[in-house]
């Protein structure tokens, strides 16, 4: 098993705590953006550049996934294409994305990008917050000990 970050908008207090967790875990992390990410130096991290193309670093994350992996993303179509090859996905928010939400949650990415293009919603999500990122770490160690 195998961590794979979609690395582009990832917020720095969790790309820190996936580090720790890898190193303790001695699980291989790759984190993958369009650039590769400066990560500190540890046999259990990598850091891939998957290029400018659009979608570029999910591309690289579903080409490269196996079943069983690990998958940390707020990006709700990557989440979909990862489910489908049988990878667990982990959000930002420290929710997974399950078989039986998924569609749901693409359903309502689906209408809120015609509200937003309707001009009905406005802005973006709200700042990242101390309580999701502990939210987050305690769903990826929930998850790392179940494996064992």
């Amino acid at each position: 098993m195998k961590i794979l970050v979609d690395c582009d908008a990832m917020p720095r207090p969790l790309k820190e705590a996936l580090c720790k967790a890898a190193g303790r875990e001695k699980i291989t992390a790759v984190f993958v953006a369009a650039q590769a990410p400066r990560l500190p130096e540890s046999a259990f991290l990598q850091a891939i550049g998957a290029g400018k193309a659009f979608d570029g670093a999910d591309d690289w994350i579903v080409e490269h996934l196996e079943p069983g992996d690990l998958v940390i993303t707020a990006d709700i179509p990557l989440a979909d294409r990862a489910i489908a090859r049988n990878a667990a996905v982990l959000n930002t928010r420290g929710e997974f994305f399950t078989p039986a939400n998924i569609k749901n949650a693409m359903a309502m990415r689906g209408l809120l990008d015609e509200l937003r293009v309707a001009g009905e919603v406005t802005g973006g999500p709200a700042p990242f917050s101390d309580r999701q990122r502990i939210h987050f770490i305690n769903a990826l160690n929930r998850f790392l000990q179940r494996r064992k």
